[in-house]
């Protein structure tokens, strides 16, 4: 009986941890796929939030930069949420019933924890422990790192052979830069 499944769950706080790791990975592949996907949509928006408000630092306030970066995750989290239940109802034509609601407030969860790191940041320039620029900056490299490191073990899970890989992480990276080169151009910096 060596088996990790037959072993009595651990108390405590790595007991918790354990717990709640095996509980993400019991969750269907759909519901993890979308939840990454949700994850990556809120950390490109929060990245854009971001950049734009460092380009003009000098007419941004902490507090102001705070709410906006808030609310720019909400209202994306709120668009996959609304997108889900409209989809349901259109390949349905019923509404979700509550097991489907809950999957899909877990994976607006996901998104809205995307910003959790860049918030605590700003707060620190609310709250004049920090500098609104060094803030924004620190912002922008916690998202430009989540979103490598997404994509390198995204790559690194493939079974193609490691030039390959790093091609397809170079791809990804080029893609990456395209979508914040495209969300500065449309906010016209």
């Amino acid at each position: 009986m060596d088996d990790a499944a037959d072993a009595p769950e651990v108390d405590g706080e790595r007991g918790e941890a354990r717990r709640h790791r095996h509980d993400r990975h019991d969750r269907p592949t759909d519901e993890r796929v979308d939840a990454l996907k949700e994850r990556v949509y809120a950390t490109f928006t929060g990245l854009a939030i971001v950049l734009v408000q460092h380009a003009n630092v000098e007419h941004v306030e902490a507090p102001r930069a705070v709410v906006t970066l808030l609310v720019g995750i909400v209202a994306i989290t709120t668009a996959g949420f609304v997108a889900d239940v409209i989809s349901h109802l259109a390949v349905h034509a019923a509404f979700p019933d509550r097991a489907e609601v809950g999957r899909m407030l877990r994976i607006a969860g996901s998104a809205i924890a995307s910003a959790g790191v860049p918030l605590l940041l700003l707060g620190l320039a609310a709250f004049g422990v920090i500098q609104l620029e060094h803030a924004l900056r620190a912002a922008s490299i916690v998202y430009v790192a989540t979103l490598g490191v997404i994509g390198f073990i995204a790559v690194r899970r493939t079974r193609i052979d490691w030039w390959k890989q790093v091609v397809a992480l170079g791809a990804l990276v080029a893609l990456g830069l395209g979508v914040v080169v495209l969300q500065q151009l449309a906010h016209g910096h």
